[in-house]
């Protein structure tokens, strides 16, 4: 991990601690008691600071260990569920991940500090812009952006070695499926919109798809078609 243990997260580092602030210690320590081990995973979460992702919220509620609300109606996944789930997805430095739902751009922040380039689409051009102009400013130059449809994917990039959904739907879109990649790993939420959804992981291998049932979650749905005012 970059830095000190006792570093504050964020553009503020050397600076004195100050009333609500989070040390970068205190954010690990609580994602590795949640039983988060990857180190390549912590040390992703640790370098992004998480605040410039939700601006409307104060830095203290940027780390709070839930879910918070973003433009458009979406939200960001709390800190747990985004290690839980890079860890379980499993990205090496060489892999193309494509990420369906870019929201605040948070997500795929984490992911691009682990892969080799991450294709990221959401319906919401607002999302897409905004998440583009806080990853230029990490300078983040493996990641490429887009609005687009996530039922259909980003086959013109296709195959990926691993990829992302974090929208719910009652099934994985075959055409994600089809973008995998031979020994590719896909991780999803499935269920219900509303509803209780179960975190799934999907192997692809020789003799076919692998699915693991992981934990109860719940997330906004994934939408088909592109958002038309946003």
């Amino acid at each position: 991990m970059q830095g000190e243990d006792d570093d504050w997260i964020g553009p503020w580092e050397g600076g004195a601690a100050g009333p609500g602030q989070v040390t970068r210690a205190e954010f690990v320590l609580m994602l590795r008691r949640q039983g988060i081990r990857d180190r390549r995973v912590l040390a992703a979460m640790e370098q992004g600071p998480r605040e410039i992702f939700v601006a409307s919220v104060g830095r203290r509620e940027a780390y709070a260990d839930h879910a918070l609300p973003i433009e458009c109606g979406q939200t960001i996944s709390q800190p747990y569920v985004v290690a839980f789930m890079t860890e379980a997805l499993d990205v090496a430095p060489g892999h193309r991940v494509l990420e369906v739902g870019t929201g605040s751009g948070y997500q795929t922040a984490v992911l691009a500090h682990l892969s080799g380039h991450v294709y990221s689409l959401d319906r919401y051009r607002t999302l897409v812009e905004g998440a583009a102009e806080r990853l230029a400013t990490l300078k983040l130059d493996n990641v490429t952006v887009k609005a687009g449809d996530g039922f259909l994917g980003w086959p013109e990039e296709a195959p990926f070695d691993r990829i992302m959904v974090t929208a719910a739907f009652p099934e994985i879109p075959e055409a994600l499926k089809e973008q995998l990649a031979e020994g590719g790993r896909l991780i999803m939420p499935v269920g219900p919109e509303g509803g209780v959804q179960e975190l799934r992981l999907l192997d692809k291998t020789p003799e076919g798809f692998a699915e693991r049932r992981l934990m109860a979650v719940r997330f906004v749905p994934l939408v088909p078609g592109m958002a038309r005012a946003l």
